[in-house]
This record gives C-alpha cells, sequence and structure tokens, in this order.
C-alpha cells in the first residue's frame, strides 16, 4: 500500500508527549523512562499504531514502545491517543536499522506486523526477519527472545519460519489463517478482502 504523506507530520508529531524525541539516549535505561520494572514489548513497524495502542490499553502492568521508520503514519497515532492516558506507552521514529542503538538487554517481545515483505531477491536482506535483522535483535532482549509475527503475505511467512529455525528459534505457534483479537489497519481491511492472515510465534532460550 502506498504511503499517504502528510504535511507538518514531524512537527505534529514532535508535540506528543508519547513521542521519545531522543531515544538513543536512553539505550539501558528505558524502566527509567517509564518508572517501573515491567516487561518491555515493542512493535517494529507499528503505522498508524491501532495494535500497539490496543495492547496498551488492555495490558496496563506492561511497557510498549511502538517503532515506526515514517512520520506519516505516526500522525494517526498520535492523533488517537490525544484523548488517552496511557503510563504504559512510547513511540519512536527511526529507522528499523539502527534499532540496537537504542535498546540494550531490555526487551522482553517483539511484534512484527504486516511488515514490507521486500519480494526481489536483491532485497531480502531488508526483511525484517532476514538474518542481518535477527542479529541484530540479539542484543535487544532481555533473557529469552521471543517474536510474534502476523503477516498476509505467504512468501514472507514461509520465508521467516525457514529464516527463524536457521537462526535458532524454536517454533511456538504457526497458524495460516489466523484470527486475532486486537488487530492492525492492514489486518482488518486484508480480513474484509476474505484473505488469510499467517502467524508465528518463535522462542530462542
Amino acid at each position: 500500500m502506498r504511503l499517504k504523506h502528510i504535511k507538518n507530520a514531524e512537527e505534529i508529531i514532535s508535540k506528543s508527549k508519547y513521542l521519545e524525541q531522543n531515544p538513543r539516549d536512553n539505550k539501558g535505561n528505558w524502566n527509567k523512562v517509564f518508572n517501573n520494572d515491567n516487561n518491555i514489548e515493542i512493535e517494529i513497524g507499528m503505522g498508524k499504531g491501532k495494535f500497539i495502542i490496543e495492547k496498551a490499553i488492555q495490558n496496563p502492568n506492561v511497557n510498549f514502545i511502538g517503532i515506526e521508520k515514517y512520520d506519516s503514519p505516526l500522525v494517526s497515532a498520535v492523533k488517537k491517543l490525544e484523548e488517552l492516558e496511557l503510563n504504559n506507552l512510547r513511540l519512536v521514529c527511526i529507522d528499523a536499522l539502527g534499532i540496537e542503538e537504542i535498546f540494550d538487554h531490555e526487551i522482553d517481545k517483539i511484534y512484527l506486523n504486516f511488515s514490507d515483505p521486500w519480494p526481489k531477491k536483491r532485497h531480502v536482506k531488508r526483511r525484517l526477519t532476514s538474518s542481518v535483522f535477527l542479529n541484530k535483535y540479539e542484543s535487544l532482549f532481555k533473557n529469552e527472545k521471543r517474536i510474534e509475527m502476523k503477516t498476509d503475505n505467504d512468501d514472507l511467512y514461509d520465508y521467516s519460519c525457514e529464516s527463524f529455525i536457521e537462526n535458532g528459534y524454536d517454533i511456538v505457534k504457526t497458524d495460516t489463517n489466523y484470527l486475532d483479537t486486537i488487530r492492525t489497519e492492514y489486518e482488518d481491511k486484508f480480513i474484509g478482502l476474505g484473505k488469510n492472515i499467517n502467524y508465528i510465534s518463535v522462542v530462542k532460550k
């Protein structure tokens, strides 16, 4: 889907109390940002934020960080948050290529929802489940490494299953017709079109 550009998006999101302006300064100290020692879970590629916001609302004893490369979709997220008071949610606008620059052994789970499939072979390393990114995630996790992924793309699903196994992850659960209780905007659209949703949960000890 084509990304819609929103005028003055950077300025709009910068005014939100949920946006971390200098996330690299928090590396190794995100528990101080939240002022507690609760588990921290992140969504890489949060888009407009429907999933991560609902997660935060339904799980007040877990801290959530939504990560998005582009500022335009974050505008929708901050607008959703204007009327909410969520002490367990923060937003970060960075490219996932620099993910290891902002976390240091403090994350409990990563969510990858409807990531760009990068279908061309020359772009394989850009996939968020490639060895390149799975290696980056190593230094993020506090203890066990847990990842949950959803995608409408069957080829990305098959590739990711193989990549997880090749990189030492054990598959906890898979489902090629998954119906989640908390959905992203893309997920709602795909389900409405009759598209199957692929799900995989993995762990590495």
